[in-house]
């Protein structure tokens, strides 16, 4: 790929992977502007300057380089659909949707404040949805396979105490969750997404999703079953 772009330490795939694809929508305004926020939750300045770099070039046709932020953020985005939907197959699906979209869109992607992971979120966010309105069959609780976000360096207590919990917990406690506080909950702490994020997502301001991480860290908190509160 021109110019030796090149990103470390990709997430690992929760399941064997699913293929290519992706995301809607695009915001408006200036290359450039606002491109820090590329992958505002990453702690290395070189890996957040690789990302823009890579979405810069697959602005512009580049496959290789969206190959490579597919690498990159396709565990996060696997995992937020798993916990929306709690089937590992609608979520590879939905997975491969999200960046189908996102190819389809990428030329017309621009900053103006819009992170580019939260961009994907919200594509998928969407997807998710959608799922859901034209098909108002339950689905099955599945719970393997399941992965959470692994930054052990930057895990929040509350991260921290999610992860001691056993899948079948979590999962039971998540799905009793309102969507918004469910959908805050994941992205904050199983997924590690800052605040900036999970407003972009989500559509709402960080003053809203910080209430949103208050409410629904409490309400889990709620319907843990007694030995572990």
């Amino acid at each position: 790929m021109s110019g030796g772009v090149q990103v470390g330490g990709s997430p690992g795939d929760p399941v064997p992977g699913s293929g290519p694809a992706a995301g809607q929508g695009s915001g408006q305004g200036s290359a450039g502007d606002d491109s820090d926020l590329a992958a505002s939750s990453e702690t290395s300045a070189a890996d957040r300057e690789r990302l823009i770099a890579l979405v810069e070039l697959a602005r512009k046709g580049d496959a290789e380089a969206f190959g490579l932020l597919y690498d990159h953020y396709q565990s996060s985005v696997y995992r937020f659909l798993y916990y929306r939907t709690r089937s590992v197959q609608l979520a590879e699906d939905l997975t491969s949707e999200t960046f189908f979209r996102a190819l389809r869109s990428m030329q017309g992607f621009r900053w103006q404040g819009r992170d580019f992971g939260a961009w994907l979120m919200t594509i998928a966010r969407n997807l998710a949805t959608d799922h859901f309105k034209a098909s108002r069959t339950r689905l099955e609780l599945t719970t393997e396979d399941m992965g959470l976000h692994d930054d052990a360096d930057d895990a929040t207590p509350e991260a921290l105490a999610l992860e001691g919990l056993t899948h079948e917990v979590l999962v039971d406690a998540l799905r009793q969750l309102p969507d918004e506080q469910r959908d805050c909950v994941v992205m904050r702490f199983l997924q590690g997404l800052s605040i900036a994020e999970v407003a972009e997502a989500l559509g709402r301001s960080e003053g809203a999703v910080k209430q949103l991480q208050l409410r629904g860290v409490r309400n889990l908190a709620k319907l843990m079953p007694e030995g572990i509160r």
